[in-house]
């Protein structure tokens, strides 16, 4: 009989004290699995339970084996070796449709509904509820509306899911899996999109499933949130698990020391001197969205500048403004002490903008940033096709030291050139993407989010490249929800409520406290007695 139980284990730094097993069995338990992919092995031999009432969460960096075992769990992928065990019995999983059938669901990462149905259309859909001959959509309207107030969900059941901001589709996507009673509910980084309140909205709707007895395996990068929700914690590096702790006996840096096998480094890099140049970028006016968002800014050289705020609060909106992907006008832009003319302003645009020495890095690396399908090749030098062929015939042999050459300096950890962008883990997505812009050699920079999904070893690595980008004398502005981010890395931060900007903050005064209240209060720092 397979138990629950916490291992004692010995990992580096990091020694815990054996606990008694669980007196019940595991709902699910997985023994010996394995999964290769023709001659590549990417996950060795890993077994682990999860308990009816418990949270059990897989903690690892990017690449580590932690999607490909959710993916064994939940049928949608099957093992080169071992197998699962659910109620004593060994059972097999030939689909993910077998495994909902048994109790078995998997809240993915990627964003996977059909964005021209609506909320209530994309909950139900392959399981609507009939009425005679009909659709019952009065039913499942109602129904989509209490598992919406369930989970925080701010959308109401008739909007279009192609209309909602990320943050709500990814809720949405976690009411489709809640629809139905569930025994295991496996989340894989659920919040990697959601602002703070829809976080703590989140977490209780993960305790709830746990006072209801429903066994909960939950993957994050956010060791907070491993921290705050966890009953016991597995970590897996390199495809193989290092070993399983009761939860109360790890701290958040113990967590992370046994993801990347060492002592952390510093996370941030040191502070550097507040620069005083002439601006690099001078933005009057700039009003999107025909008045819903607008400010003004500046970017010295040498300057990293924050925009923090809620999801909603015109972060990202004003800055897809400013590269022509909104309706937007302009009163004024200044580049590197040069005015733009009146008719450059009129036809901004992406290229217009790279040409200028400026680019943007979307926040939404999967939909939008990346060829998911095409190789790395491409990925990386499309925006720079004139840089790398500039013939009439592609030199793609030139285009391949290219790779090589973003490979090594972005750490882009690939085991072949010639993969697919999509077979990339997060961390690795986003740092092709960073490289892909830096191909045109830009001035400014502008991240959407920059280490959005991925571990606090990648996380530290984009940290130091922004460091190194800015020490050059290059601007770069980072829009983040993560306020540790913010506070770590940025030398102004400007916070946004209501698509204006509400204060700025700089030196001693970047503070997490003085960002949530500027962005939930309306008010400037030091407004307040």
């Amino acid at each position: 009989m397979t138990r629950c139980a916490a291992l004692p284990v010995s990992a580096g730094a990091v020694t815990v004290k054996t606990v008694a097993p669980h007196a019940e069995a595991a709902t699910l338990a997985a023994v010996g699995l394995t999964k290769a992919y023709g001659p590549v092995t990417v996950l060795f031999d890993v077994s682990l339970d999860i308990c009816k009432g418990e949270v059990h969460a897989i903690i690892g960096e990017n690449g580590a084996g932690k999607s490909t075992l959710m993916k064994l769990l939940s049928g949608y992928v099957q093992p080169t070796a071992g197998h699962l065990v659910m109620a004593e019995e060994r059972i097999e999983f030939n689909n993910s449709t077998a495994a909902e059938a048994a109790g078995v669901v998997l809240v993915h990462q990627e964003i996977l509904l059909a964005p021209d149905l609506t909320v209530a259309e994309n909950l139900f859909l392959g399981r609507e509820l009939p009425r005679g001959l009909m659709v019952d959509d009065r039913a499942m309207n109602q129904r989509a509306a209490e598992v919406l107030a369930s989970i925080g969900a701010l959308c109401t059941p008739r909007d279009w899911v192609g209309d909602l901001p990320l943050a709500q589709r990814q809720l949405v996507q976690i009411g489709r899996a809640l629809l139905e009673p569930r025994s295991v509910v496996i989340f894989d980084e659920p919040t990697a999109v959601l602002a703070n309140d829809e976080v703590t909205a989140l977490l209780d709707v993960v305790r709830g499933l746990r006072a209801q007895g429903v066994a909960v395996l939950y993957i994050s990068h956010r060791l907070d949130e491993v921290e705050a929700l966890a009953d016991r914690i597995t970590v897996l590096r390199d495809g193989r698990k290092i070993g399983t702790w009761p939860a109360a006996e790890l701290s958040q840096r113990q967590m992370a020391e046994l993801m990347v096998g060492r002592e952390l480094d510093v996370l941030y890099p040191p502070k550097r001197t507040p620069p005083t140049a002439e601006p690099l970028l001078v933005i009057e006016q700039l009003v999107v969205d025909h008045g819903g968002v607008e400010a003004s800014l500046v970017v010295r050289p040498g300057e990293v500048l924050g925009i923090g705020g809620m999801v909603g609060s015109g972060r990202t909106e004003l800055f897809e403004g400013l590269m022509g992907l909104r309706p937007a006008e302009v009163s004024r832009i200044e580049l590197a002490g040069r005015p733009l003319s009146q008719r450059r302003l009129r036809q901004r645009s992406v290229k217009e903008w790279q040409a200028q020495g400026l680019v943007y890095l979307t926040e939404d690396r999967k939909g939008k940033g990346l060829l998911l399908d095409e190789m790395l090749a491409p990925n990386l030098t499309l925006q720079a096709l004139k840089q790398v062929h500039p013939g009439l015939v592609l030199d793609n042999r030139r285009e391949l030291a290219e790779v090589q050459q973003a490979v090594e300096e972005y750490d882009i950890r690939v085991g072949s050139v010639h993969l697919s962008a999509g077979q990339l883990s997060g961390g690795n997505q986003q740092k092709l993407l960073l490289a892909k812009v830096m191909m045109a050699d830009p001035s400014i920079v502008i991240i959407d989010e920059p280490t959005r999904g991925i571990d606090i070893g990648n996380k530290s690595q984009i940290y130091h490249f922004i460091d190194q980008l800015v020490r050059l004398g290059k601007g770069c502005i980072v829009i983040s929800s993560e306020l540790p981010e913010l506070v770590g890395i940025a030398d102004r931060v400007l916070v946004m409520r209501g698509g204006r900007i509400v204060t700025e903050l700089t030196g001693d005064a970047i503070t997490e406290q003085n960002i949530v209240y500027a962005a939930t209060s309306g008010e400037a720092y030091g407004a307040a007695s």
